[in-house]
């Protein structure tokens, strides 16, 4: 896609994607949790990992990622205020390619040097290349619509002599 100045040719992308294996675990989970809550409530630290590791697989397990002129947003479908928003001028190219969850981390949302990631599965992914030196990957489907958007967003840099 050309890079356009002109407001009527903005676009937004948006799209979802789920985690049908991290959705049941978070729920086997909170309902271990309600389970042993009634059964044994002495073993507090317990609950608290449980209520903690069925959190954390649902929150991530499905989210919802939007490009637009003013940056990638990906959010958790299930609890939209947690979210990352990388705004355009932090972004300095994106690309889409087939990923595998190890090749990132895993899944989830996961942390490695150089390499911020949203993995759901295998396959498309958004690779964001930040200003810092550093990447974001989210693995959605029609990965290559949105790195196509990002880049025809992206601000024009000044390239030093």
């Amino acid at each position: 896609m050309d890079r356009h100045d002109d407001d009527s040719t903005r676009a937004v992308w948006n799209r979802s994607q789920s985690s049908g294996w991290m959705l049941a675990v978070g729920a086997i989970l909170a309902l271990g949790l309600i389970a042993f809550a009634v059964v044994d409530e002495t073993h507090r630290s317990v609950s608290l990992g449980l209520l903690l590791a069925a959190a954390a697989f649902l929150v991530t397990g499905a989210i919802k990622v939007t490009v637009s002129p003013r940056g990638v947003t990906v959010a958790s479908a299930l609890l939209p205020l947690l979210r990352q928003h990388i705004p355009m001028d932090r972004i300095k190219a994106a690309t889409a390619r087939r990923t595998r969850p190890m090749e990132i981390g895993g899944w989830g949302y996961r942390w490695k040097p150089g390499v911020r990631a949203v993995s759901l599965r295998k396959g498309d992914a958004l690779w964001l290349e930040l200003t810092r030196g550093t990447r974001f990957v989210i693995t959605i489907d029609d990965a290559q619509t949105a790195a196509e958007l990002v880049n025809r967003y992206l601000p024009p840099r000044h390239k030093d002599h």
